[in-house]
């Protein structure tokens, strides 16, 4: 009788400034206690805040690792500069698994195995079989797509782990200008790092009340937070083998708990959405985009 293979789970990388030290205790509890196969750590918003987290790195790699984990390094998604430049490249020349958010990377991954990001477009067969030639070995594709059209991509590609954004909220854009910075009336380049006030991000309402979008620094995001629940049956029958949940200020270990107990048939859909929605997130939950509706869809709403 053959064994099922098992769905992994994906901790993603920080979009949002926190400080050195809550980074350091995030990680530290990430090691010990989350139920997730792989993490990822680096700065991918922007370049401006990695000063801030650089120095923390290798400890937080070597706890992860001897954690369990699978430590993966992800490079930011839209370098602008020469030290930012400098930074991708030195990350690209680790041993260890790189997460690639902007092509212009890949020369300088020299043919190592690397994961694509969300953040790169990856909307057809073609384009991934582009990139497992080139060696990616993990491919995150947009979070616009739904999960009938993933999963074709997939198919057609057996050799790639495909991996789906199921939890947090949605990295929309990236934008030449900071929000943050506009929001407090300071120029980007003296922005004095006022996004790390909101470590969720900050949720943005059109004129007339509805919520809309969130932002964070240079970053666009969905206001509401993905909380994709299928049965490990569907994400089978796609090809799908790896779940990515995204950091917030939750308890993301019980998030990731949650996950584990869906993923191993251990709780059904329904269940794990409620129990997600029982924590603190910081929008409501909805999972449009994979069944094929506007984004802000949700399960159980109509159409």
């Amino acid at each position: 009788m053959s064994v099922m293979p098992r769905i992994a789970l994906t901790l993603g990388p920080v979009f949002f400034h926190w400080p050195a030290d809550r980074l350091a205790d995030f990680y530290r509890r990430v090691a010990d206690q989350a139920a997730v196969d792989r993490v990822h750590v680096g700065e991918v918003v922007c370049g401006k805040r990695m000063p801030f987290s650089d120095s923390i790195w290798p400890e937080v790699i070597e706890r992860l690792e001897r954690g369990g984990k699978e430590v993966v390094l992800s490079t930011l998604a839209a370098p602008a500069t020469v030290r930012e430049r400098r930074a991708v490249n030195d990350w690209c020349s680790e041993g260890r698994l790189v997460e690639i958010n902007d092509v212009t990377a890949i020369p300088a991954r020299s043919g190592q195995a690397f994961v694509i990001g969300p953040f790169v477009n990856v909307y057809n067969e073609s384009t991934a079989r582009f990139f497992a030639a080139r060696g990616a070995r993990t491919i995150c594709p947009p979070v616009e797509l739904s999960l009938d059209a993933i999963g074709s991509i997939a198919r057609n590609c057996s050799d790639v782990d495909f991996e789906i954004f199921a939890f947090g909220r949605l990295p929309l854009a990236l934008s030449g200008r900071c929000y943050h910075a506009r929001l407090n009336n300071l120029h980007k380049d003296s922005c004095q790092f006022t996004c790390e006030q909101d470590p969720d991000g900050l949720a943005v309402d059109t004129i007339g009340g509805q919520e809309f979008l969130a932002v964070n620094g240079v970053q666009t995001l969905s206001n509401q937070v993905q909380a994709f629940c299928p049965t490990p049956e569907d994400l089978r029958a796609q090809g799908i083998r790896r779940l990515r949940l995204s950091p917030h200020t939750a308890d993301m270990v019980a998030v990731a708990e949650a996950y584990r107990g869906l993923l191993d048939g251990a709780q059904s859909p329904a269940s794990t959405r409620f129990a997600l929605s029982c924590l603190d997130l910081p929008g409501g939950m909805v999972d449009g985009y994979l069944s094929g509706k506007p984004g802000f869809h949700s399960e159980g709403q109509s159409t």
